[in-house]
């Protein structure tokens, strides 16, 4: 099944996908509270927010072998294989959903792209989780847009703004549960044209290893989302249209703008 999240009359309202309507729904899935209101709308007039508002926000890098080869290229030293799988954290603010625009900040020079990743849907609460239970822990899976700002990211001593600023991270469009995707293809697309291509599940460590990891120290609840890395970048600027599509899962398209500059501010 499809599950998604859109605005209606300026409130989120969880529905359930189903060709080209949208069935509302009472409450969210991921709860167990989902049953539906008797309200249909069309998909195509649907406003689709990211699907899932996360407790906790995890993401994980460098988990692509030629993604890790091309960082070294670029001549980021720091670059090297994982050996185990350690996760990291972004912010909700970065959120965005399908349909929306990414919002380059105008102080933003150098490279400012887009990596295509598949995220994993926490559908239960995990604490020392086996393999197994890893696996049934997973509610179903979404699209990402990691957008970073390269200079940003090189320049401070953390990834505050460079990966977290506003809009840098759309998701969606919805949330699929019956989809394996270590079987599926990832695919990049530039205003149309296709910029690269990559098995999904090509991984150094998988989403199931992942959780097990984690859940070793922290308890991870319904709802919480694990971004797993990608094996592609791709150069973005305004004007550009991203499409990300992950087969068995659906297509993420978010347009690029510049934002508005602002009066500088005075400095204390």
């Amino acid at each position: 099944m499809r599950y998604c999240r859109v605005e209606i009359e300026g409130r989120p309202v969880w529905g359930r996908v189903d060709g080209d309507v949208v069935g509302l729904l009472t409450g969210s899935p991921i709860e167990g509270e989902a049953a539906p209101d008797g309200r249909v709308i069309a998909l195509d007039t649907a406003v689709l927010l990211h699907p899932v508002v996360p407790p906790v926000f995890y993401a994980v890098g460098m988990n692509y072998k030629s993604h890790v080869a091309h960082a070294q290229a670029l001549g980021n030293k720091t670059a090297v294989l994982p050996d185990r799988p350690e996760v990291a954290y972004r912010a909700n603010n970065a959120l965005t959903g399908h349909g929306a625009p990414i919002v380059k900040p105008a102080e933003v020079t150098g490279r400012f792209e887009a990596e295509p990743e598949v995220v994993a849907v926490i559908g239960r609460t995990l604490r020392h989780a086996s393999y197994a239970e890893a696996r049934e822990a997973v509610f179903g899976w979404t699209i990402g847009n990691d957008v970073s700002a390269r200079e940003w990211q090189h320049a401070d001593r953390s990834f505050w703004r460079s990966k977290n600023s506003d809009t840098f991270k759309p998701m969606g469009p919805w949330i699929e549960t019956d989809v394996d995707p270590l079987a599926q293809t990832t695919t990049l697309r530039v205003n149309g044209e296709e910029r690269a291509s990559f098995a999904t599940g090509d991984m150094v460590f998988d989403p199931y290893d992942y959780l097990v990891e984690t859940s070793r120290y922290l308890t991870l609840h319904p709802g919480d989302v694990l971004w797993l890395g990608a094996d592609a970048t791709c150069q973005l600027a305004p004007g550009d249209t991203v499409d990300i599509e992950i087969s068995g899962i659906g297509v993420l398209t978010n347009h690029v703008v510049l934002e508005r500059t602002h009066p500088e501010r005075p400095r204390r």
